[in-house]
This record gives C-alpha cells, structure tokens and sequence, in this order.
C-alpha cells in the first residue's frame, strides 16, 4: 500500500497508524528499569496511555519530563510534576542507549519502520532486552538486578519462556 503524504487530518482511520510515531517511555529513576512504553502520535492520548500503564508498577508519585504541554493536561494533580532537561538526563540516555539497539528508528535507514504494528512489536523486545538482559557498562548489572526484580541478568531463552498472561 502506498500512502502519500497527508496532513492527519485528510488522513483515513486506516492511515493514521502508519508513517512517523513516537515512542513514549517510562522509567523508575532508582533503578533505570522501564516501565511502560507506548508507541503512537504525539498526543495527549499517547501520554494518558503512557501514564495509565505505569500506574501501580511504582509507588512514586513524581513526573519528570520536557516542557510538553501535554503532561499538564494529562497528569494527575496527586503527581508531583518538575521541567527541565537536567530533570531528563537519565531518560533521555535510555532513549539513545535504546535507539542504538535497534536500527528500526534510525531515520536515514533502509530498515526505518513506517508500520506501527511492526514498531510496537520491536518496542516490546527491545524493553525486554533492556531491562532483563543488556547490563550497564559501568555498573555491570541490568536494570531489573537495579529494581531487585531478578539476581542475575537474564538470556533471551528465560525472557521467551517466562510464563506470562496473554
């Protein structure tokens, strides 16, 4: 299917889940273990998604993020909510440490993913990665030893086996 450059409002429902996403990204600041990770359109949708999936993985009640105005429309008023890019330091390291793992998000590409279902699916593989496999190079442990979810890193056999709910 070929799709030609549209504004999203000319767009066709079908339409609206392909071409550039965004990757919206939780992290705990204690251990650096990602959260919740969401991929869509710039919205206050894609931010309420955000938010509503992170709920109960964390007792803290503290947003830290970028001057967007959306976190102000989307967030609760129990959330403690500071701006600033030295508030996203951490956060924006995990981005690019997560861009490099994948060369689906790298624009100038061949491999740049257009389709969204194909992105969602590689999101989910690459925060099981991150979290469970990939150890920091200073550190020497994964985020999930950090959050004291697990003792040891974790192989691709035990993310793939691990008993989950559908």
């Amino acid at each position: 299917m070929v799709i030609c450059a549209k504004k999203q409002k000319q767009c066709l429902p079908e339409e609206l889940e392909v071409g550039d996403c965004w990757i919206a990204i939780s992290l705990a600041s204690s251990s650096g273990l990602i959260l919740s990770a969401r991929v869509g359109k710039h919205t206050d949708e894609l931010l309420e998604e955000l938010v509503v999936s992170t709920e109960g993985k964390t007792e803290c009640k503290e947003w830290n993020s970028d001057n967007w105005g959306g976190y102000e429309r989307v967030l609760p008023p129990e959330v403690l909510h500071y701006i600033g890019k030295d508030k996203t330091q951490r956060l924006e390291r995990t981005n690019g440490t997560v861009r490099q793992q994948t060369g689906r998000w790298h624009r100038r590409q061949n491999k740049f993913g257009k389709v969204w279902e194909q992105t969602k699916v590689t999101t989910r593989l690459v925060v099981s990665y991150f979290n469970w496999i990939w150890k920091h190079s200073r550190l020497k442990t994964t985020a999930a030893q950090r959050a004291n979810l697990t003792t040891v890193p974790w192989t691709w056999n035990d993310v793939i086996t691990y008993p989950t709910l559908l």
